[in-house]
C-alpha cells in the first residue's frame, strides 16, 4: 500500500494554495469552505472516498460525461471513483463510488465480490455503460484481472479478458463515438498471465445493455511491467487519446516517461513502445494519471513506486507538460511519496469546470471548480 497524506496544492491548472479545509469521516461526511453560500466556493472542496464496507486507496476517477442516461444511482456530471484496495489488503476493494463534485455528497454505486481491485482503468460511454479495469491480488501477489463491463444501473454485464487481449488493466482511455467506440487499454499482464506490458485497442458496438467486440488488436507493446513493493506493480498506465490527431499517449509508469502512438486508432499491428514525449527522470517518478489539460498539455502523477522513488523535497507530484515535451511545472502535492494517483477534468457543454484529483493514502479527493474555458485542442 502506498504511503501519503492530506493534498495540499492543485496541479498546474490551479496557481493557488488549498487552506483550511478539512475531512474527516467516511462515506458522505464532507465539510465545504462555504457550506450553504449564495456564491460559488473558491477553495476547493475535499470529499472523503471511503464506503461503509471500509476500501480504501482510490485509483480510478472518471466524470459522467453528457449524454449519458440518467439512472437512481449516477447522472451525468457526477464522479465515479473506485477503490483499490479494502481495509487491510492491497487489490481486494470492490466498490465504485459515486461523488457530487458540487456538494461533496457521496453514494455506492457498484460494489463486487472480493478480490477485485479496482485500478486507475475507468472510463464512461455516453451510451449508458462504465469500464472498470482490475488487478486482484492473492497472497500479495498481483494476478490478471478483466475489464468490468457495468450498466447504469451499477449491474455487471460483461468481464473482457484473456479472449479480448485484456489482463490487469492499469489505465485506460475511451475514444466515444456512441454505439461505435474505441477502448484502449493498457496491461500488465500478457494473455498467458505473465507480466508483459501491452496496450490493447478494443473496436466495439455499444449499446445501453451491452458491448459487441468488433475486433482485438495489440497496438503498443514492451513497456516494463513488474512487481512492485510501493503501488503492487508497474507497467503502462494512463493513457490519453486525441481522436484529432490520432495519437495516444501513454504515462509508461514502469519506463518512467511518457510515449506517444501516432495512428493508434488505425493501426493494424504492433507500433512497439511508439516515440518518447518526456523522460527528465529528475521530474518523473513513475508516471501513472495521465489526462488532457483545457490548453492542451498533459497532466500526469508521479506514483512514487519503489522503481522509481522521489528525492526527499519532491514526493507526489503532479506534472504539467507540453504535447511537445517540454516541462510547464510541477507540484509536489503532498510531502510524503505516493499519494499523488489519478486525475480528472469535467467536461461539460464543451466547457471545463472542475478539475479533481486523488490522495490515496488517506482516500479522498480534492475537487477545484475552474473557470469556464473553451478548449483550445
Amino acid at each position: 500500500m502506498r504511503t501519503s497524506s492530506r493534498m495540499r496544492v492543485a496541479t498546474g491548472l490551479v496557481l493557488c494554495i488549498a487552506a483550511g479545509i478539512a475531512l474527516t469521516g467516511h462515506l458522505g461526511v464532507v465539510r465545504t469552505a462555504f457550506a450553504d453560500s449564495f456564491f460559488t466556493p473558491f477553495l476547493p472542496l475535499q470529499v472523503s472516498t471511503i464506503p461503509s464496507n471500509g476500501d480504501t486507496t482510490p485509483y480510478g476517477l472518471a466524470f459522467v460525461p453528457e449524454g449519458f442516461p440518467d439512472s437512481d444511482t449516477i447522472s451525468r456530471g457526477k464522479l465515479l471513483v473506485s477503490n483499490f484496495n479494502n481495509s487491510t489488503t492491497a487489490g481486494q476493494g470492490t466498490t465504485i463510488i459515486t461523488v457530487d463534485p458540487n456538494t461533496g455528497k457521496t453514494g455506492l454505486f457498484f460494489q463486487g465480490t472480493s478480490p477485485i481491485g479496482f485500478t486507475n482503468a475507468l472510463t464512461i460511454a455516453r451510451v449508458g455503460l462504465v469500464f472498470a479495469g482490475s488487478l486482484p491480488t492473492s497472497n500479495g501477489a498481483a494476478e490478471p484481472g478483466p475489464l468490468d463491463v457495468i450498466d447504469r444501473n451499477g449491474t455487471l454485464l460483461k468481464q473482457l479478458d484473456s479472449h479480448e487481449l485484456v489482463g490487469g488493466p492499469w489505465g485506460m482511455a475511451l475514444n466515444d463515438d456512441d454505439s461505435v467506440a474505441q477502448l484502449f487499454v493498457s496491461n500488465v499482464f500478457d494473455a498467458t498471465g505473465h507480466f508483459a506490458g501491452s496496450i490493447t485497442r478494443l473496436d466495439v458496438l455499444l449499446s445501453p445493455s451491452g458491448i459487441t467486440v468488433l475486433d482485438a488488436i495489440t497496438i503498443a507493446s514492451g513497456y516494463t511491467s513488474a512487481p512492485d513493493i510501493a503501488g503492487t506493480v508497474v507497467g503502462p498506465a494512463g493513457l490519453a487519446y486525441d481522436k484529432y490527431k490520432d495519437i495516444l499517449y501513454v504515462a509508461a509508469e514502469g519506463d518512467d516517461a511518457i510515449y506517444k502512438l501516432k495512428g493508434a486508432g488505425n493501426a493494424t499491428r504492433d507500433l512497439g513502445k511508439g516515440q518518447v514525449v518526456y523522460d527528465d527522470h529528475a521530474v518523473l517518478h513513475g508516471p501513472l494519471g495521465l489526462i488532457f489539460a483545457p490548453n492542451g498539455d498533459l497532466i500526469t502523477a508521479n506514483a512514487d513506486p519503489t522503481h522509481f522513488l522521489p528525492s526527499a523535497t519532491d514526493p507526489s507530484e503532479i506534472i504539467e507538460i507540453t504535447p511537445g515535451g517540454r516541462l510547464v511545472r510541477k507540484f509536489s502535492i503532498d510531502p510524503n511519496p505516493g499519494s499523488a494517483f489519478a486525475v480528472d477534468i469535467n467536461n461539460r457543454d464543451r466547457r471545463f469546470h472542475q478539475f479533481v484529483y486523488i490522495d490515496d493514502f488517506v482516500s479522498d479527493c480534492t475537487i477545484w471548480k475552474l473557470a469556464d474555458e473553451r478548449p483550445v485542442r
